[in-house]
């Protein structure tokens, strides 16, 4: 009886529109996928501005490198916590309101790092916004998952990934133009715009009809995070899960950090060229990302997953062993194509496997867990790097993703086109 209200109840948006169980869209589908894609790009755009402005904001502050490794550092702890208590949140209280609250707090201490004129505030700022950001990417991620129709789940889920990307482009473009002119502040302050993005959001969505259902049905339901581990087959699924997120955020941290001080190091690249393979990278991940989102609702989320898993470990393999300036170039769009294409499915897989009581808290420990993990990956390179080459170091990144393909055959079922609960 539950099982067949929900469903009902499922099958109409806000405004009306059936969305679960037609292929109809409606306004409010297109609402919730760019106010998710647009809270998505924050976490790029704070990423990238980090890297591009932090020897500015160390001269500056006269911090040293181990202070200035710290403020990135800081800045992942509170992403990490922020990402599980908003996602908790988010189940109990609703996801519009805790994605916008998300959104104002990041946007608010992003500005006043702009106004941080010691390390101690910079840190606090950096901490605070970190907690702001960390909520975003599994509450937007529920959001459309439980918005869109299913057969273009993946799909609307790999377009909000897009969001990433380019806010990457954002961070460049102002370190290109804004930071040599007004300073490292501007950046940060640019950063602060999605304040007037979070008060829209706010105004203009209204809740997923599934979350407004099930608020109203199971007052009694308890903690969310149980959800995750209740029998042996969710532990497992949150287990295997939880492995192809980690490699997704330890791979892609450990090239986008380390790879350009390899070109310029043991290739002799200049700065122009490897600014070139970065937007080319870039841009091979933004197709990446759609591709994979056409696929997954056409072949299934494994298949999928198991395809660009296994190419990723060839060409992580071949672009590290390769030293031809033009050719690195050609691989350099395979490799964001591969490595980051994935990110075009974390969200429909992640919000299948968990009801609606827990969809928010399962997005967001799953893959902020992994970002815990993923933040590692600069590390153990550089450790590796040591001893070894930094190019040999970074070549051992493609065994991590054989160990996500076989987390992804033996723990984590097929959900395409599966009827959210």
């Amino acid at each position: 009886m539950l099982d067949e209200l929900i469903r009902d109840v499922s099958s109409q948006s806000p405004d009306g529109a059936r969305t679960e169980t037609t292929d109809e869209l409606t306004g409010y589908h297109w609402k919730t996928l760019w106010a998710s894609m647009t809270g998505y790009a924050m976490d790029g755009l704070d990423l990238m501005v980090i890297s591009y402005v932090l020897g500015l904001v160390m001269k500056s502050l006269h911090l040293t490198s181990a202070e200035a490794g710290g403020v990135a550092t800081i800045t992942l702890i509170g992403a990490v916590l922020g990402g599980y208590t908003f996602g908790i949140l988010a189940d109990l209280y609703g996801r519009v309101k805790t994605f916008s609250l998300s959104i104002l707090i990041f946007a608010i201490f992003t500005g006043l790092t702009a106004a941080a004129t010691n390390l101690f505030w910079l840190d606090a700022t950096r901490f605070i916004a970190g907690i702001g950001l960390g909520g975003e990417f599994g509450i937007g991620m529920t959001l459309v998952s439980e918005s869109w129709p299913r057969k273009y789940r993946s799909r609307a889920t790999s377009i909000v990934a897009l969001g990433f990307q380019l806010g990457m482009i954002i961070a460049l473009l102002c370190s290109m133009f804004l930071v040599p002119r007004f300073g490292w502040q501007s950046a940060f302050l640019v950063g602060a715009l999605p304040a007037l993005f979070a008060w829209w959001s706010r105004r203009h969505l209204e809740e997923p009809p599934l979350w407004q259902q099930q608020a109203k049905v199971n007052t009694h339901a308890g903690f969310p995070l149980r959800e995750l581990f209740h029998s042996r087959r969710a532990t497992g699924t949150t287990l295997g899960l939880t492995v192809m997120t980690s490699v997704q955020n330890f791979g892609f941290y450990g090239i986008m950090i380390w790879l350009p001080t390899m070109l310029a190091k043991q290739l002799h690249f200049p700065f122009n060229k490897s600014l070139t393979w970065t937007l080319v990278t870039i841009l091979g991940m933004m197709v990446g990302i759609v591709v994979f989102g056409q696929l997954a609702d056409r072949w299934g989320r494994r298949p999928t997953y198991l395809v660009f898993q296994l190419g990723s470990a060839v060409i992580i393999w071949i672009f590290f062993h390769e030293a031809n300036p033009t050719l690195l170039l050609f691989l350099g769009f395979f490799l964001g194509f591969l490595v980051d294409g994935m990110m075009g499915g974390y969200g429909a897989i992640l919000a299948e496997h968990y009801s609606t009581h827990s969809r928010s808290t399962a997005e967001n420990f799953i893959f902020n867990t992994g970002r815990a993990v993923g933040g590692f990956g600069p590390f153990v390179i550089g450790a590796l790097a040591m001893t070894h080459s930094l190019s040999w170091a970074m070549g051992l990144l493609s065994a991590i993703y054989l160990v996500a393909a076989l987390a992804l055959l033996f723990l984590v079922p097929e959900t395409k086109g599966k009827a959210l609960a």
